[in-house]
């Protein structure tokens, strides 16, 4: 089934140890519809300004990215400078220009209001809103957020997130969204706000999904379950990691005919595999050129990292 993406399209300045680049292509919904095309049809909603070039397009178009749905507005597109030099795990923000996406008013094209799939990228929990009421026969909804809409929009947001199938946030995000420190009770608390499923975000340790009563209809509730991240030699730049692992999850349980807990194991497992690829070079410019056999060779030393009863030499 399609999956329809609303989000960012935007362009970064990023600084690392690797290196510094200027105005390569990110965005929240660039990364994860790159991630999520290895598996499932994609469609993205966003704006850009007259610097998004037919170059920058044929990026997602190349993929079979169905960019119909993006809006081009008079003006400059959403830009974000940020450097990683004194900390790869976590980004410095030196500079936010929102541009043209600071008046971002989703529009669904007809043609896309028979997706399958919803994946409500991290924007105003308002924005969300209003496009989660035009979708109301969508399979299943995913959504991100950050803490900036967690502190000061804590009443929108919890409009959406009674909504949503799944929450795919990071580990401080859902500490903070929950008041407590320990993660176990945290999860326990988002999940009574309303997703059925929350998936936390661990970086370069993984992530780790949390199930409530509601997550499978025709399964009792099971046990969180965590999936590894793959230790890597070098990071060139992890910005769009945790869009890529929402991509490479969301897209793998789109390609699926049943949602079961071996399907969201999987899934979990699969987006480990895209987060690691999109840090391996700046912006997506691995996302764009990875071959599915490199994601399969990837997704079973996943799963090989991770057996206590592995047999290998």
């Amino acid at each position: 089934m399609s999956i329809l993406v609303v989000g960012s399209v935007a362009f970064d300045n990023i600084e690392s140890p690797s290196g510094t680049v200027e105005n390569c292509l990110g965005g929240a919904a660039t990364h994860f519809s790159l991630a999520a095309s290895y598996f499932t049809d994609v469609r993205v909603i966003g704006v850009v300004g007259k610097d998004f070039t037919p170059e920058h397009e044929a990026v997602l178009t190349g993929r079979g990215i169905d960019t119909r749905g993006i809006e081009h507005a008079d003006g400059l597109s959403f830009h974000w400078t940020g450097s990683y030099v004194k900390n790869l795990n976590e980004a410095q923000t030196l500079g936010t220009d929102l541009n043209v996406f600071q008046a971002f008013d989703p529009k669904i094209p007809e043609a896309y209001k028979d997706s399958g799939f919803l994946f409500l990228a991290n924007i105003d929990p308002v924005l969300q809103a209003r496009v989660r009421s035009q979708m109301p026969s969508v399979r299943m909804v995913c959504g991100d957020t950050m803490n900036y809409w967690i502190a000061d929009h804590a009443a929108n947001l919890a409009k959406v997130l009674r909504e949503l199938d799944v929450l795919l946030i990071n580990d401080s995000e859902a500490r903070m969204l929950a008041g407590e420190s320990n993660l176990v009770v945290a999860a326990n608390k988002v999940l009574a706000m309303g997703p059925k499923t929350l998936i936390v975000k661990h970086g370069e340790y993984g992530a780790t999904a949390f199930f409530s009563d509601r997550s499978f209809p025709d399964v009792r509730a099971t046990h969180p379950f965590r999936a590894p991240a793959l230790p890597l030699a070098e990071v060139v730049d992890p910005t769009g990691a945790g869009d890529s692992f929402a991509g490479g999850f969301y897209g793998y349980l789109a390609s699926q005919p049943e949602l079961t807990p071996a399907v969201f194991r999987t899934a979990m497992f699969y987006g480990g595999v895209m987060g690691s690829f999109a840090v391996e070079r700046f912006g997506t410019e691995r996302l764009q050129n990875v071959s599915r056999e490199e994601i399969e060779e990837r997704f079973r030393l996943f799963k090989e990292i991770s057996h206590l009863e592995y047999s290998g030499a």
